[in-house]
Order: structure tokens, then sequence, then C-alpha cells
């Protein structure tokens, strides 16, 4: 079983600074690389177009926003783009259940896409969480 680096987080004169070789951007990204991989393959051989379309948006925009809290000009701007991560983490959940009832995928392709997704969840509310706890 693999073990993951911890995300470090660390404030040091009012200025939240994250290490850029962490472990949520890596998987964020990686799970992108995923969605689009999903995305064409329902367009592609499913000829599947609107639900595609939600997931492929949600499922990148956890990355992309995770980026942007990289980049933040403050701690409440991180902790605003790390927790719209979150919610585009929920909702490509939501996405990839319902392409999975629906029968567009698999049980075997939805439970790998569902697992990763579930743990960056889990990875950005404990981020959100430990934030918002220095915030207040």
């Amino acid at each position: 079983m693999t073990r993951w680096r911890c995300v470090q987080l660390e404030i040091r004169d009012y200025k939240l600074e994250m290490k850029t070789d962490n472990i949520i951007v890596e998987k964020s990204y990686a799970f992108a690389k995923r969605v689009v991989g999903l995305y064409r393959y329902l367009t592609e051989e499913k000829r599947e177009f609107v639900l595609s379309k939600q997931v492929l948006r949600s499922g990148t925009s956890i990355g992309a926003n995770i980026e942007e809290a990289v980049g933040a000009q403050s701690e409440r701007d991180f902790y605003a783009k790390f927790n719209i991560a979150h919610k585009e983490a929920r909702e490509t959940h939501y996405w990839i259940r319902l392409l999975r009832d629906t029968d567009y995928i698999t049980s075997k392709e939805a439970k790998s896409l569902l697992d990763d997704c579930y743990e960056i969840m889990k990875i950005t509310a404990s981020i959100t969480k430990t934030v918002k706890a220095k915030l207040n």
C-alpha cells in the first residue's frame, strides 16, 4: 500500500505558502487527465454529450482551482479556492455515479474514478478545515 505525503501548509508573515510539489497538486492534475480521457470515451464511443461535458468541466476545475490556490494573494483567497476545489470534487463524484448508474460506464471503471475523486475530496476537505481554523 502506498503512503502519500501530507500536504504541507505554512503561514509565514501572513502569507500562505504551499509547496508546488505536493500530493494534491499532483493528484488533481492526474485526475483531470483521467477525466479528459473519460470525456473522449463518452463522446467518441458512447456518443454522449451532456453528462460528459458536465464531468469534464467539474473534473478539470478541481485542479485548476488548486493551482489558483497555490498562487493565492491571501489566506482567505487560498481558502476560497480550495473550498471551490472541494465543491467541484463533490460535483464530479456525483456525475461519475450518475454515469455509472445510467450504464455509460461500467462499475469497474466508475470505482477507480470514484476512489480517486473521493481521495481528492478527503484531502481538500482536510486542507479547508485546517486553513479555516487558522483564519479564525
